[in-house]
């Protein structure tokens, strides 16, 4: 402890001597003598050891007398010195327009900190009218100078066209000049121009460079971008493990999007081993300061139990905040919850509601809903030209079941004039995105000729796509086919095959089917049908 006591003793000294050896005093009498006698130089060091308590207590309106007298003689120190304490309200109450003229007294002798600060003052509209021709003014004459900060915010003007003409080529090169300084936010922005090929030719390898002098400062807007480049591979090789280090290190600072992507890469196990309860704390910590899209993935996580003991009351907290904000995948989501009646009351003109509500927004998945919900008259009077108008939207937005479910309605006729060309056309759509039900009725299309040539060999190739994924039907109507013959040789052992699995998954008709076919196959053909059966149930579930 003492050896500490001696360490800062000693530095406070060192402080003292360099201060008074850099004012060309050998203590604070000495400085005060030459003061009382008028010595400029002298008053403004005084004012300094009363501001600072050196050699001297701490005395603001001592401070203020002695630098007041030094600025009266014209030092330009002095009036800057005086202009701050004007600003700051030390030693005298603050007063931002008597600041404003102490900085530019000294800024009009060259001072660059007066001509940045009095730029800023101008900028801001703090002590004088608002003028950013004004501001650039100043900015410019200390930046000109080297001073870092006005170089920055002299880049920032240029970006913006503010108190100068817009000017990129302009902003990159102030920013430039106080990025090689080592100013954190003009190397990102510098990084930002690079990135986006404004004032310099683009260059993500440049952008990446830039980022990561900012980021290692601590910058965090730089260490987020930093990470989205190394999620993405532009200018470095791309590098899970790395993103999450940046996101993490803005996350930490408590910057909301980056808590939730960091989230979103604990969730899906990016760059780290999957964890859904740390993905639910960063969500969280995301979700309180009320971004939305963390509110909605917060909510989905209690929807599931993932990370998290299912919760619907706080799924529908969550989902709803985040649909208040306008977020489209909340509204939906919260849609959902209020048809199903889970986390609140079950309540259909509520759902139909927050699914309008997504919906306008061009969700295709809540178009969808809506869809159905006008179809079927969920809560609401059926109207089939709303539930068409609904399902063209997100069909067209690639839905397949929206798709599956338009084709149908041009199938059967269901409000709006039976059209089977147009039927085929939606089935198509959804059936190559993998909807088993719309492979089964393309499938049919195709089997009967309607809206098609009527072709087996792609009928039967719809349907075993479809009866790959349980479509009841479609297992029927391929033992069918291979029973008779439709576009494929005829063939007992497979007709048996399918028959028996539709018939497993409770279709009555198979089963007549199945036992026509079984007569005119030996024990040993039936008994490996029936084993193909059990096998290819278990490897299609």
């Amino acid at each position: 402890m003492m050896r500490i006591t001696y360490i800062l003793v000693s530095i406070v000294f060192l402080i003292c001597f360099s201060f008074f050896n850099a004012y060309g005093c050998s203590g604070f009498a000495e400085c005060k003598k030459e003061a009382e006698e008028g010595n400029a130089k002298a008053q403004n060091y005084l004012g300094g050891m009363y501001n600072n308590g050196l050699g001297v207590e701490t005395n603001y309106s001592e401070a203020m007398k002695w630098y007041e007298r030094a600025a009266e003689q014209g030092y330009m120190l002095s009036q800057y010195n005086l202009g701050l304490m004007f600003l700051k309200g030390q030693g005298v109450d603050k007063n931002q327009k008597r600041a404003a003229e102490w900085f530019r007294k000294a800024a009009q002798q060259g001072d660059a900190e007066a001509q940045h600060d009095l730029g800023l003052m101008y900028s801001l509209g703090k002590g004088v009218v608002q003028d950013h021709e004004e501001a650039a003014k100043w900015y410019r004459k200390a930046a000109e100078q080297g001073y870092v900060l006005s170089q920055y915010n002299l880049g920032l003007m240029f970006l913006k066209g503010q108190g100068v003409d817009k000017n990129q080529k302009k902003a990159a090169t102030w920013f430039r000049k106080a990025a090689e300084q080592g100013d954190a936010a003009a190397q990102y922005y510098l990084g930002i121009l690079y990135y986006e090929g404004r004032g310099v030719e683009q260059n993500y390898k440049e952008a990446a460079r830039w980022y990561r002098k900012s980021a290692e400062q601590g910058y965090a807007s730089a260490q987020y971008d930093l990470g989205l480049m190394y999620i993405n591979g532009y200018g470095i090789v791309q590098d899970d493990k790395e993103a999450l280090k940046w996101f993490k290190k803005t996350a930490e600072q408590g910057y909301a999007v980056a808590q939730g992507i960091l989230a979103s890469m604990y969730y899906r196990g990016r760059g780290t081993t999957q964890n859904h309860k740390e993905a639910v704390m960063w969500f969280k910590k995301s979700a309180e300061q009320g971004y939305a899209v963390a509110q909605y993935n917060l909510g989905s996580m209690y929807n599931r139990g993932y990370g998290v003991t299912q919760d619907y009351n706080e799924a529908a907290k969550w989902f709803r905040k985040a649909a208040e904000q306008g977020y489209a995948p909340a509204q939906n989501s919260l849609g959902s919850m209020y048809g199903r009646g889970n986390g609140v009351e079950q309540d259909d003109r509520e759902a139909l509601i927050w699914f309008e509500k997504s919906a306008e927004q061009g969700l295709a998945i809540a178009q969808y809903n809506l869809g159905l919900m006008y179809g079927n008259g969920d809560g609401i009077k059926k109207d089939l030209k709303k539930a068409m108008r609904w399902l063209e939207k997100a069909a067209a937005q690639g839905h397949a079941s929206a798709q599956y479910n338009l084709g149908m309605m041009y199938d059967k006729g269901y409000g709006v004039a039976q059209d089977f060309e147009e039927a085929v056309k939606w089935y198509s759509e959804s059936a190559e995105q993998g909807d088993a039900e719309a492979q089964y009725a393309f499938g049919l299309m195709y089997y009967v000729g309607h809206g098609v040539v009527q072709d087996y060999k792609k009928s039967m190739r719809w349907f075993r796509n479809a009866a790959g994924q349980g479509i009841v039907f479609a297992q029927y109507f391929l033992g069918k086919m291979y029973a008779n013959g439709y576009g494929v040789q005829r063939n007992d052992y497979m007709a048996y095959l399918f028959l028996s699995i539709a018939t497993a998954n409770g279709d009555n008709d198979s089963k007549k089917l199945r036992n026509k076919v079984a007569r005119n196959m030996t024990p040993e053909q039936i008994a490996a049908a029936q084993k193909k059966a059990i096998e290819w149930r278990i490897n299609h579930g």
